[in-house]
């Protein structure tokens, strides 16, 4: 296992662990053997990971803020991500609509296979229109409301709350900047310190990404719906998949127009945090690897990940964005409603500030989807349609959502001049020079 690269080494376990489920599943007595004594060391090695994000976030970005020395550059790093960012959502909606419009998947859905998933899901469905409910009750500058932490460690408590740890570490890093250098300087070297140390960390944990792949896909096999709904609904997954890899080719022609640097060279660096992304569908437990690949293996300064990173995993969701704008017209093909060209550009609005607001979190897209579904006169009942395959889904629009982050963060190094050469480090470097 050593000798092989680490995104091989999380491809085995992913197989294996799928294997292992199917052949499992063959016995009275198998599943529940996974889910008692596989599933919680899936559940420990996201655990690890959602334990350092926070930290992470706090140590990196106040590090990388007060780096800039200068508060022009980061008005003018922060323009352009956040801008990289609307315009390439805008692009993922675009290809949704595009796809959902030309296949028409909906149209293929029966009478009673449709009666067959609204009944099977109708208490999955009902809980995420309360939770949307409660956020389209919400005063219009609730989101900025929300973006201010009252108490930061009670912020940092919640990896739900990461918005918040950003707007604090931000704060703090303007702080030390705005403050003498005498004073600030052992303030930065405690972050610079603390930052090296979670890194390291990080290191450590991904010995372990195999075998945590390994028992995800193990339990996600077992637990998974039956195969019926699956076929009834292969059209609407082909759509989705087919979008999401359009996207991705999108990624990968504006890293290679605007930075050089070749596809092989971008999913070669970025593919151990894109199969992370695909086992825990969460970007934010992903995120202290997507920033240790990009830095290390794709050639961008720190003081560019530490920024355009955690703001990408908590507004940047491509992958989901593309996912809502399929799913909404699928649900109103499949109730036999013609949309507008109009509803569809609301469609677009309305996901892209979805899709801003989702949390990195697993399903968290499916409540913005109620708030998108609504805009669009569709019935919220039908979000029950798709409840069966979106696990999978969302597993591979995490994949996206991580990939556009990796992009963008290239992107805007480039424009920075803050793009070099790959630097990659090992788990036991310092053990290794301490003992030569």
């Amino acid at each position: 296992m050593k000798k092989l690269a680490l995104h091989w080494q999380i491809i085995l376990g992913m197989v294996l662990g799928v294997a292992f489920a199917l052949i499992m599943s063959k016995f009275e007595f198998g599943s529940q053997i996974i889910t008692d004594w596989v599933k919680p060391f899936g559940t420990i090695f996201i655990n690890l990971l959602k334990l350092i994000a926070v930290p992470l976030i706090l140590a990196s970005l106040i590090k990388g803020v007060s780096d800039l020395k200068d508060i022009s550059k980061l008005s003018k790093m922060g323009g352009r991500t956040i801008g990289i960012y609307i315009v390439t959502t805008l692009i993922a909606v675009s290809i949704g609509l595009a796809v959902v419009n030309i296949i028409q998947p909906g149209k293929s859905i029966s009478e009673e296979t449709r009666t067959e998933l609204v009944e099977s899901y109708k208490s999955d469905a009902e809980g995420k229109i309360a939770d949307a409910e409660k956020q389209k009750n919400a005063g219009p500058l609730q989101a900025l409301e929300d973006l201010v932490p009252s108490n930061i460690f009670q912020a940092a408590s919640d990896n739900g709350n990461m918005l918040q740890v950003i707007f604090f570490a931000i704060l703090f890093g303007l702080g030390l900047i705005l403050i003498p250098e005498e004073k600030s300087e052992p303030v930065k070297q405690f972050f610079d310190s603390f930052n090296e140390v979670i890194l390291k960390l990080i290191d450590l944990i991904m010995l372990a990404a195999p075998y945590g792949v390994f028992a995800l896909l193990a339990a996600l096999v077992v637990e998974a719906p039956s195969a019926d709904l699956f076929k009834a609904l292969g059209w609407y997954a082909f759509c989705v998949i087919l979008g999401l890899a359009l996207m991705m080719a999108v990624y990968a022609a504006l890293v290679f127009v605007i930075t050089k640097r070749t596809p092989k060279f971008f999913f070669n660096g970025i593919a151990p945090a894109q199969l992370l992304g695909f086992s825990t569908s969460s970007s934010a437990a992903t995120l202290p690897v997507t920033m240790e690949r990009v830095e290390e293996h794709l050639g961008v300064d720190e003081e560019v990940t530490s920024f355009v990173l955690p703001i990408g995993a908590t507004i940047n969701m491509d992958g989901t964005s593309l996912y809502q704008a399929v799913a909404a017209v699928f649900i109103a093909q499949a109730f036999g409603m013609d949309l507008s060209f109009g509803v569809q550009l609301g469609i677009i609005a309305t996901a892209t500030l979805a899709s801003i607001g989702s949390a990195a979190v697993p399903g968290a897209g499916m409540v913005m989807l109620v708030i998108v579904l609504a805009q669009a006169g569709i019935p919220e009942a039908g979000l029950a349609l798709i409840f069966a395959v979106d696990r999978p889904l969302d597993m591979c629009r995490t994949t996206v959502n991580i990939t556009g982050d990796a992009a963008v963060s290239m992107i805007v190094a480039k424009s920075v001049g803050k793009l070099g050469d790959p630097n990659v480090k090992n788990w036991d470097d310092n053990y290794a020079r301490k003992n030569k």
